[in-house]
């Protein structure tokens, strides 16, 4: 890949100033903050988004030097792991997340061998009395709390209902090119933002799995982020690379959508291929059991037909299958041999299908459209070309916004109200990112239904 040096923006570290001295931290215009579940944080640990290094209940510096893998067996939740502390080698073994640190215990994880080689309990919530953590053998394992208050929502957001705010007022007054700068400046940061997170991915796992697990996610859609990136955590890409022939059957059945062995509830043309799926998932399907997603943790309605999870794995398994082809698409910053590379996917079942249950359609699908698209080259790919050092920032600029949506149009509402130059601020992908930083940094952050939030006051001293 060609590379070239990506520039500083003195814009994002003006906005980023802008954002530490002026942010306000209480939530109350939302409902209190929902506690992500353990499923949840233990993907977020995975991810390395609370970090890797902390210090120990006994009060010992702590450095996750290998996160392991998702445990496929019984026994603590990864395995291969390995940690240092206070500086000193590498100890192996596995790691445990729990919610409480109690639950070492009340779990029975003090009497079971399978946790014998742990050498890290991790949990949020501790009890009034101090805990330890032993093994069968009578060995300590350290202990290290973690905070979920201190992780940015990535899996769930929650977007009040759309009014206008006190920004419309003043921003009427101000002119378009001073609006548009400190939109450019909030979407600068956010890139540097999604940036820092892929980097921190790849130091973990490795380049191709960040990008790939980034890639899961974002097409998990905002209904399904959680479940994609758990899939893509346990399934790794070298996996399913060097399982190629059974990938698909493989991501299906780790996602649970096999679990039912009876062909008749499919339809003649349907169960041919759900056939196929689940001769090749049968003979994984004890090793990688324990991996299997519970179905409460996909959110199979409320969404478009398109964006049905289980069109989005075919997607992801074909992505799997085409990596180099992928990988080579990288190679122009603009993104458009990246959106020819996804255009040109295609499936001969979820071309013309929205579900396994559903009738075949008459009209071909694509099977990832130019919405979806376009949220991966904000989330994932330009992040990633910053990363690689390669200053895009112009051909980000340069990228037509697709279709909005709720969570946009109420960022536009509470800043712009009924301003016309509104449609102008929201013609671009780069916009909508600047757009969607500010009213996560100011709007969702106030406690004063925007009498007292600083952002108009900031903006007017804006240069």
């Amino acid at each position: 890949m060609k590379r070239r040096v990506a520039s500083v923006s003195s814009t994002a570290e003006r906005y980023a100033q802008l954002r530490e001295s002026t942010r306000v931290r209480e939530r109350a215009l939302l409902a209190p903050r929902r506690l992500p579940t353990e499923l949840e944080l233990q993907a977020r640990w995975f991810a390395g988004d609370f970090g890797r290094r902390f210090r120990s209940t006994a009060g010992d510096d702590v450095e996750i030097a290998q996160f392991g893998r998702w445990n496929r067996e019984t026994g603590p939740d990864f395995r291969e792991a390995a940690i240092r502390l206070n500086g000193g080698e590498a100890i192996r073994g596995s790691i445990e997340f729990d919610l409480s640190d109690h639950s070492w215990e009340t779990h029975g994880h003090a009497t079971n061998p399978a946790f014998e080689d742990t050498v890290l309990h991790v949990f949020v919530n501790a009890g009034t009395r101090a805990f330890f953590s032993r093994t069968k053998s009578n060995r300590n394992v350290v202990q290290v709390r973690v905070d979920p208050n201190t992780l940015d929502a990535v899996f769930t957001a929650t977007v009040p209902l759309a009014r206008p705010g006190r920004c419309q007022a003043p921003l009427k007054d101000l002119a378009e090119e001073r609006i548009r700068s400190v939109l450019d400046g909030a979407a600068q940061f956010r890139l540097q933002r999604k940036a820092a997170r892929f980097r921190r991915i790849a130091e973990i796992h490795g380049r191709d799995e960040a990008l790939f697990q980034e890639l899961a996610t974002a097409l998990g859609y905002k209904q399904n982020k959680l479940p994609f990136a758990l899939v893509a955590q346990r399934l790794s890409l070298k996996f399913l690379r060097r399982e190629s022939e059974d990938a698909e059957a493989l991501l299906f059945g780790i996602a649970g959508f096999l679990s039912t062995p009876d062909l008749g509830v499919y339809e003649t043309a349907t169960r041919s291929y759900v056939r196929t799926l689940w001769d090749r998932w049968w003979p994984h399907r004890d090793a990688l059991e324990r991996l299997v997603l519970p179905a409460k943790l996909w959110r199979l309605g409320g969404a478009r037909p398109l964006n049905h999870p289980q069109r989005r794995l075919a997607a992801l398994a074909m992505l799997a299958r085409k990596w180099p082809a992928f990988i080579k698409s990288l190679d122009k910053t603009d993104g458009s041999a990246a959106r020819n590379f996804f255009l040109g996917l295609q499936h001969p079942f979820w071309n013309f299908h929205y579900t396994l249950l559903s009738d075949a359609t008459a009209k071909e699908m694509a099977l990832i459209g130019g919405a979806r698209i376009a949220d991966i080259l904000a989330n994932v790919l330009f992040p990633f070309f910053f990363v690689e050092g390669r200053d895009a920032w112009r051909e980000f600029t340069e990228l037509t916004a697709q279709l909005s949506n709720r969570r946009l149009e109420t960022a536009a509402t509470r800043l712009f109200g009924d301003d016309p130059r509104r449609p102008r601020f929201m013609k671009t992908l780069a916009r909508h990112q600047g757009l969607l930083q500010i009213y996560e940094d100011f709007c969702l952050q106030d406690n004063s239904d925007c009498a007292q939030c600083p952002f108009p006051e900031q903006m007017q001293k804006w240069k």
